[in-house]
């Protein structure tokens, strides 16, 4: 009973870090006069600040439970996790498409999934092939819809955003296995805690971004413009970043790495409902069987992990 609270708890904090992390791919339309690197450089800025402003009280006891592996750790996964993905993806939508971008950034949960296979406990691999299978079918479908409507670019340009799209689809997984793994090692620190740390690190290499941000694009901007691009980076910096890195990290002490893998695919179905709600549309048949085919992925792994009864290192639920 209590590995299946367990497990319901942390797939709720996942749908809810899903709904919450949809939001960035839906605010660059709303403040397209500036560049990704400027809305990346404010979005991880007022992410610092804010966690710097939550964390203050208890940042004196928690710097006496951090070693140097623990800040190093909260480097290197500030870097993978938020600067160089977004720059990478970022990078890999201008120049490759959005469609490209998004058809490999879809392979994030197999990615994990296959990772987290491997960790001991974890659900047998050969029983997470149905779950595996249907996601990618479902990737497959979004992939061949937005491809067949991209406009394409030249071959050279193409070429370096699918590396770059690679590469962010590396950076990402690498930051999910390993913010997971130093999760489970850390009870002394709170998995919000452990979010707001990262965001402090992360604002902090935000700093390095601010400069080349503003040389980059010079171009004068009125004074209704950037109010939209504070507000908007604000608040992504609350919802997308404080708020969901906490419900993420909290669902990835509740789950195996293997149910976490799969969790990522509701950040992909909830920018799916944001786009349409935006574009004022309904989804294609297309879309319409791929949403389909991925929910089933999840509700597939999640009835494996249910069959399984995990009980992964980490906290209670006290």
């Amino acid at each position: 009973m209590i590995g299946s609270s367990r497990t319901a708890l942390g797939i709720g904090c996942g749908v809810a870090a899903g709904g919450l992390w949809g939001l960035v791919f839906l605010a660059p339309e709303l403040v397209r006069e500036f560049t990704p690197l400027q809305f990346a450089a404010a979005r991880y800025l007022a992410y610092g600040l804010f966690a710097a402003i939550l964390i203050a009280p208890r940042w004196r006891a928690l710097v006496g439970m951090l070693g140097r592996a623990e800040w190093g750790a909260l480097l290197w996964l500030s870097l993978l996790g938020n600067i160089i993905y977004y720059v990478l993806l970022a990078s890999a939508v201008q120049m490759g498409g959005v469609a490209m971008a998004s058809l490999v950034m879809g392979f994030l949960p197999v990615a994990v999934t296959l990772i987290g296979s491997r960790d001991t406990g974890a659900v047998p691999l050969a029983r997470l092939v149905p779950s595996l299978l249907l996601c990618a079918a479902g990737i497959a479908c979004i992939g061949w819809q937005s491809l067949s409507e991209a406009a394409t670019g030249t071959q050279a340009n193409g070429a370096i955003g699918l590396l770059c799209a690679i590469g962010a689809l590396a950076s990402w997984t690498t930051y999910a296995v390993g913010n997971s793994r130093w999760l489970d090692r850390l009870g002394q620190v709170s998995a919000h805690e452990w979010s707001l740390l990262t965001g402090v690190v992360t604002g902090a290499l935000a700093l390095l971004l601010v400069i080349p941000a503003l040389m980059i694009d010079a171009r004068p901007h009125e004074a209704s413009e950037w109010l939209r691009f504070g507000v908007i980076a604000a608040g992504l910096a609350i919802f997308a970043s404080i708020l969901g890195n906490a419900l993420w990290n909290r669902m990835s002490r509740l789950l195996p790495l293997t149910l976490v893998g799969q969790m990522i695919v509701f950040e992909t179905l909830f920018a799916l409902l944001y786009g349409f709600l935006w574009e004022e549309r309904l989804p294609t048949a297309l879309e319409g069987v791929a949403i389909i085919l991925v929910v089933a992925s999840v509700l597939s792994c999640v009835s494996v992990h249910g069959r399984h009864d995990p009980t992964p290192s980490g906290e209670s639920l006290a």
